[in-house]
């Protein structure tokens, strides 16, 4: 089958169905997408119908029912579902049921089998240990031994006085948990043996398993990413580089990008940061080739002051800020590089057609989420009407939106109240810091709550933290 002949369904919503639908243009793909009532008013309706047509477009009750989704998918005669990010993204049962089903179909993004082994934190440990890829102290399987729980934790605090941490943490977390829940940290031993025994009987009682992790806590560090690419054959993986995404907020959600990760030839760093760099790209690779990883993907890590390297774990999918790495990007001297593009493009078969040899790199670029949201409030999302978006065109410069730029838009309260992705290039972090202060300066957003209250969003947040990005 051409990959001309397939049909995509893009089971998502927002700014990235609209990057999908424009990457499907692009190969020639006819999709469908997907929209729920209380998303009726959303920009992304618009470029489907644009681009595909009315018939493109399909209601449905819920972005996470997979029924519904799947039963668009046959009613359309898709043959790939793209699932995006978020959502049944990272869901290993869902890529499972797609391609195993009576009328299967291609998920677009890794193995459902890759996806399950990498999606298991202890398993990725594991595995990175194995491979000789530092990770972060602590055990890398659950334990349900006191004894042993006390050993490891004795060693953790020991390994953190020799490192000269003035104030060393134990993490520790129910291993059958997720999403921040069974997890508390603690200070010396005596905490820790009522820590561990107050989080096993918790994890017992909420998920029938009484298995405890226990990590060191890193509290000052750097967040970086790097981004894979590697096609079906799961044998030929290559990186794009790196990103630093430690502007977050205080719920730990990112709000800047910057690739690469590090500015050595403008920043004075204590570490070799291009060394740094270079590490853990190797690192990611050697388990991207050991596990045949088969699609896009992004290994995420946390890099001490010092320059230590720990990995933390690997997203299975595309992610939010792909557009900054591609945008220092050039593939056999193309500059036109995007990795949503690449990503069905490799899902539905296609070879890779590069090596690392054939990618550089140039720039520095930047990316902003443009969140509807009170900065100084608690990061809480602020609930209205967007009334104007309007920015100026620049070269530099790349805006991702789902919200129309022709009429008033009504955020949604069901959804994440993010409104569009900002991805500005410069030659080095001085232009693309400056430029992004111009971009931040010159954008019009404007709105109104329910109240008549001017609207809400974290721009002045973003301005103030483009001062000191890369730095450590």
């Amino acid at each position: 089958m051409s990959i001309k002949d397939h049909k995509i369904l893009i089971a998502n919503r927002g700014e990235i169905a609209v990057r999908i639908m424009e990457a499907c243009a692009e190969l020639g793909l006819a999709f469908v997408a997907l929209y729920t009532q209380e998303d009726k008013d959303s920009g992304h309706i618009d470029v489907a119908r644009k681009l595909g047509g009315e018939k493109s477009l399909y209601k449905i009750q819920n972005y996470l029912d997979a029924g519904d989704i799947l039963s668009v998918a046959d009613e359309s005669g898709a043959t790939a579902i793209h699932p995006g990010y978020g959502f049944f993204s990272e869901n290993y049962r869902f890529a499972r049921r797609v391609t195993e089903r009576d009328r299967s179909m291609i998920f677009i993004g890794p193995s459902w089998d890759v996806i399950r082994d990498l999606g298991d934190k202890i398993n990725t440990k594991r595995l990175a240990r194995k491979l000789g890829v530092p990770t972060v102290p602590g055990s890398d399987r659950a334990i349900y031994d006191e004894l042993e729980a006390e050993s490891i934790a004795e060693s953790l605090f020991e390994f953190q006085v020799k490192m000269g941490i003035k104030r060393p943490v134990v993490l520790v977390k129910a291993s059958a948990g997720g999403g921040g829940m069974g997890i508390d940290e603690c200070e010396d031993m005596a905490r820790f043996r009522q820590t561990y025994r107050r989080i096993r009987n918790y994890s017992l009682r909420t998920f029938n398993d009484e298995g405890v992790l226990i990590e060191q806590r890193v509290f000052n560090f750097n967040h970086l990413e790097v981004q894979i690419a590697s096609d079906r054959t799961g044998t030929n993986p290559v990186h794009f580089g790196t990103r630093n995404c430690s502007v977050q907020s205080p719920g730990l959600q990112k709000r800047i990008e910057v690739a690469p990760g590090f500015s050595p030839q403008d920043i004075h760093y204590t570490f070799d940061a291009q060394k740094l760099m270079d590490d853990i790209t190797g690192y990611s690779l050697s388990i991207a080739k050991e596990i045949k990883y088969d699609n896009v993907g992004t290994w995420e890590w946390i890099v001490t002051p010092n320059g230590e390297p720990f990995l933390m774990e690997v997203n299975t999918r595309i992610q939010v800020e792909n557009g900054v790495s591609a945008d220092i990007a050039s593939v056999k001297g193309d500059k036109n590089v995007n990795l949503i593009r690449e990503q069905i493009r490799i899902g539905l078969g296609e070879e890779l057609g590069y090596t690392q040899k054939d990618v550089t790199f140039g720039g520095v670029s930047i990316e902003y989420r443009i969140i509807a949201e009170d900065t100084e409030n608690g990061f809480s999302p602020w609930v209205g009407k967007i009334e104007k978006v309007a920015w100026t065109k620049q070269d530099w410069l790349s805006v991702h939106t789902h919200v129309p730029l022709d009429r008033p838009y009504q955020i949604p309260t069901e959804y994440d109240p993010n409104l569009a992705l900002a991805i500005i290039w410069g030659k080095d972090i001085t232009e693309a810091k400056q430029r992004g202060l111009d971009f931040l300066q010159d954008l019009a957003l404007t709105g109104v709550d329910t109240s008549g209250g001017t609207m809400k969003a974290n721009i002045p947040f973003l301005m103030q933290k483009t001062e000191n990005l890369l730095e450590f």
